[in-house]
């Protein structure tokens, strides 16, 4: 199948569309009209669904035009048209569900199959669209107003079930006879500093959701998720919620698990020592909420479990770092950032931290790329000392120099490919 702009699997519409004639069609209950009266304007939307009316320079909405050239619009107007018709409570807590799940399916469909981009369709393996859908959809659900009326509990639980739905969180499950990976990405986020901006961690994660690889005779299925970059959410316990369930004894016990987020130019990180605190306090998150923290004086999360200060990876990194990752290079990276045990200010170790120290940077830093780490490992420690767990980060995806208004040109499209290939390359090297 291709996709074309504006377009999306028609098995999934045909569902959303099934669904909701279900949900509409009990005759002791009066639906309301498909209206776009439904949604109050006036109601304003978060620091991250604020942007969603971003230009450069003034110019038009680039998520608008990211949504237009990757097929997502389509979904995103569905979706606030059948909201408008839900006609109760139980239903459109089915509907948000449904639809969430419906979106991650097609963004990771996309994701994987050819997509025709002489029609101006951006190429398959950009994640930008299913960003800026689920955000478009999560102020939409934000302004709805049904006549049934919800409270703000419901409305925050229909939030969460988005979120959860369209990340793949609830949609992780294996087949039996395979053995199981789970990969984790991250959104886009420093929309401040560019509004056009992906994440070639969360495009992986995209990429590789549902595959089946069979290596040295082993076949493997792999199911992935993609993390919002907020402060709150991990307050909240949206990784253990994730990555929990594949830890546990039972069917979806994972043989191997994985997160990524985007690191540093040019280079794949294996990040071997995890830190237990925030210290980031130069760059807010998607909603640009602070950590709390500073190299001097980290924090821990209110949510984090008890685990100790610092937490050693578990993947196979001799293996790993000798994948083909040109043109890039990969590093086992040993270096923290640590606070010596009856000391004050921050040292830097370049090959892990030394007794009874506070972490001040893992090797991933301070920031949700090292708390996502820690939190992984933390849970591998908990519940399977032996799972093979860990961190990499890819390198940053970057414009041409030249481009400082276009949503996209080749020197991003090919450093995108460069980066998927070398993370495919180092998941299969860790087979």
């Amino acid at each position: 199948m291709r996709l074309r702009p504006g377009s999306f699997p028609r098995s999934l519409l045909l569902g959303a569309l099934a669904l909701t004639s279900v949900l509409t069609s009990a005759p002791t209950v009066q639906a309301a009209p498909v209206a776009t009266g439904c949604l109050d304007r006036t109601i304003t939307g978060t620091v991250e669904e604020q942007r969603l009316d971003n230009g450069i320079a003034g110019g038009p909405s680039v998520p608008a035009e990211i949504l237009r050239r990757s097929g997502f619009d389509r979904q995103v107007e569905l979706f606030g048209r059948l909201l408008c018709v839900m006609p109760s409570r139980e239903a459109v807590r089915l509907f948000v569900r449904a639809q969430g799940e419906a979106l991650w399916r097609t963004a990771t469909f996309r994701a994987q199959h050819p997509v025709d981009t002489s029609t101006g369709a951006l190429p398959a393996s950009d994640d930008r669209g299913l960003y800026w859908a689920r955000i478009s959809m999560a102020l939409t659900l934000r302004q709805w107003q049904p006549r049934f009326g919800v409270s703000a509990a419901d409305r925050a639980e229909l939030m969460r079930s988005l979120e959860y739905s369209s990340r793949g969180i609830t949609g992780t499950r294996f087949s039996p006879g395979v053995k199981k990976i789970v990969v984790t990405g991250f959104d886009p986020f420093t929309l401040d500093a560019d509004i056009r901006i992906g994440n070639p961690s969360g495009a992986n994660a995209l990429s590789l959701d549902g595959q089946r690889w069979t290596v040295n005779g082993t076949t493997y299925q792999i199911q992935t998720v993609v993390f919002p970059v907020r402060y709150t959410d991990f307050d909240a316990n949206m990784v253990e919620d994730a990555l929990a369930p594949h830890y546990r004894p039972g069917p979806q016990h994972a043989d191997f698990v994985m997160t990524a987020s985007q690191g540093r130019t040019g280079i794949f990180d294996l990040e071997v020592f995890n830190g237990r605190r925030r210290s980031t306090s130069s760059i807010g998150d998607n909603n640009n909420l602070w950590g709390g923290g500073s190299a001097t004086a980290p924090v821990v999360s209110p949510s984090m479990p008890p685990g100790p200060e610092w937490l050693t990876a578990s993947l196979p990194f001799a293996r790993m770092a000798q994948a083909d990752v040109a043109p890039f290079r990969t590093r086992v990276n040993t270096s923290v950032l640590e606070i010596p045990a009856g000391q004050t200010t921050p040292v830097r170790q370049p090959h892990g931290p030394t007794t009874g120290s506070i972490a001040s940077e893992g090797a991933g830093g301070g920031y949700l790329s090292n708390e996502v780490a820690y939190r992984n490992t933390l849970q591998r420690d908990l519940l399977d000392p032996s799972m093979p767990a860990g961190h990499l980060h890819v390198p940053v995806l970057s414009f041409d120099p030249a481009n400082k208004t276009l949503i996209t040109d080749p020197t991003y499209e090919a450093n995108r490919t460069a980066i998927l290939r070398g993370a495919h390359n180092t998941l299969r090297a860790a087979l």
